[in-house]
C-alpha cells in the first residue's frame, strides 16, 4: 500500500509498504477514509520532534472504518466508522487512570501514531489499544465533521478545560490557525464574558470573523492595548497561546492580568526565554504540555449536537497520491489554506 514516509530531516517521500496486520489482542486495523496534514508533521520535518522515528508513515489526524480487531477489543467491531485519537494509551497505568494519557507508560503510550509508529497518511493503519483510542462516529456526523476530533479538536478541548475558564473571564487566544480555531470553539462552550483573538494574517482574521463571529479579532500590533482596554482587570484573565513563536510567547504574559492563567498548547521549534524579573509580582500560573487526548467521546457528542463546527477549516482536499503537493501548499500557506483533507 502507499504510505507517505519520514526518511530524514526535510525529506519525506511516498513509499510502498505492506498492509498492517494485528500484532496484539488489543489492536485494530483501520482503513483510512479521510486524513489530514498537521503542523506537527512539519515539526517532524524540521527536526523539532526528536522522538520521531525515521521510516515511519506520517500522519495522526484521521477517520476511517474498522477492518479487523484483536480478540480483546470490546468497544468497536469491523465495519464501524471511527475517529482515531492522536494518542494511544493503555487506560490502565497510573497516568491513564488520572486522565493524563499523554504520559501513558506503555511503550506505545502518548503520541505514537505518525511519530513513533506508522500513521495515517496511508491506506490503512494499525491502532494499538483500540478500546481507548477509537470512538464510533455518530450517524449524523460526517467524516469531514469528525476529522479533527482526535487531534486539534482534542487539543482545543483540553486547552480550554485546563484553563479553568469562568463566565466572568476575558479569554485571549493567540493565533487563528487550525488549533486556535478549534480552541475558540471549545472555549465558547464555557460561556466566558468575551473572547479576543490575535492574528497577523489578514485572510485568517476575515475567515474567523466570517465563520466564528462571536470573537473579537485584532492584529498583534493592536492586541495588548485592546486586551487591556477590553478586560475588567487590566489584562486577560485567561491566555491560551496557540501560535508557537517567541513574539507570541512574550505576548502571552504581557497580555495577562496579575494572577491570570496562561495555557501554552503551541509546539515550539526552539527554546523560549522566561524573563522572570520582568513579570515578577504578576503571580502568573503557567500550564503547558502535550494534549491529553481522551475526550473524543465528548467531542463527538458536541459535533452530533451541532454545538461546534470545524468543517470551514477544510479549505483544500487532495488525494493521497498528490500528498506532496498538499504538503507544499500547507507548509507555505499558499492559496489561503487553513487545513487540507487527504482522501485515499
Amino acid at each position: 500500500m502507499k504510505a507517505y514516509t519520514y526518511i530524514d530531516h526535510n525529506h519525506f517521500e511516498m513509499r510502498e509498504k505492506p498492509e498492517p496486520k494485528l500484532q496484539k489482542e488489543t489492536d485494530a486495523i483501520v482503513r483510512v477514509t479521510l486524513s489530514s496534514i498537521c503542523t506537527s508533521d512539519l515539526h517532524i520535518k524540521h527536526g523539532s520532534v526528536p522522538r520521531a522515528v525515521k521510516g515511519i508513515t506520517l500522519g495522526h489526524e484521521l477517520v476511517g472504518v474498522v477492518e479487523a480487531v484483536g480478540s480483546a477489543v470490546k468497544t468497536v467491531k469491523p465495519g464501524d466508522r471511527v475517529a482515531v485519537s492522536v494518542e494511544t494509551f493503555c487506560g490502565e497505568c497510573w497516568f491513564c487512570r488520572h486522565g493524563w494519557v499523554n504520559n501513558c507508560t506503555d511503550e506505545h503510550g502518548g503520541w505514537a501514531l505518525g511519530c513513533r509508529i506508522d500513521g495515517a497518511q496511508s491506506e490503512k493503519v494499525l491502532v494499538p489499544f483500540a478500546d481507548s483510542g477509537l470512538e464510533i462516529i455518530p450517524e449524523n456526523v460526517s467524516d469531514r465533521e469528525a476529522l479533527f476530533t482526535g487531534d486539534i479538536l482534542a487539543t482545543g478541548y483540553w486547552g480550554a478545560k485546563i484553563s479553568e475558564i469562568t463566565e466572568e473571564d476575558t479569554v485571549f487566544i493567540i493565533g487563528a490557525g487550525p488549533t486556535a480555531i478549534c480552541t475558540m470553539e471549545c472555549v465558547k462552550l464555557l460561556n466566558p464574558k468575551r473572547i479576543i483573538v490575535s492574528e497577523p494574517d489578514a485572510f485568517r482574521r476575515e475567515f474567523v470573523k466570517k465563520h466564528y463571529g462571536y470573537v473579537d479579532v485584532v492584529t498583534p500590533e493592536e492586541a495588548l492595548d485592546y486586551v487591556r482596554t477590553h478586560s475588567d482587570h487590566g489584562g486577560a484573565d485567561r491566555v491560551i497561546e496557540c501560535a508557537g513563536l517567541p513574539a507570541t510567547f512574550r505576548m502571552a504574559w504581557q497580555a495577562a492580568r496579575p494572577n491570570a492563567i496562561i495555557t501554552i498548547i503551541a509546539l515550539y521549534d526552539e527554546a523560549m526565554e522566561l524573563p522572570l524579573p520582568d513579570m515578577y509580582g504578576k503571580n502568573l500560573t503557567w500550564k503547558a504540555g502535550g494534549v491529553d487526548g481522551c475526550d473524543s467521546k465528548a467531542i463527538l457528542k458536541l459535533l452530533s449536537e451541532k454545538k461546534i463546527d470545524t468543517t470551514p477549516l477544510i479549505t483544500h482536499t487532495y488525494h493521497l497520491a498528490d500528498i506532496e503537493e498538499a504538503y507544499e501548499l500547507f507548509e507555505n500557506r499558499r492559496d489561503n489554506v487553513i487545513k487540507v483533507a487527504i482522501e485515499p
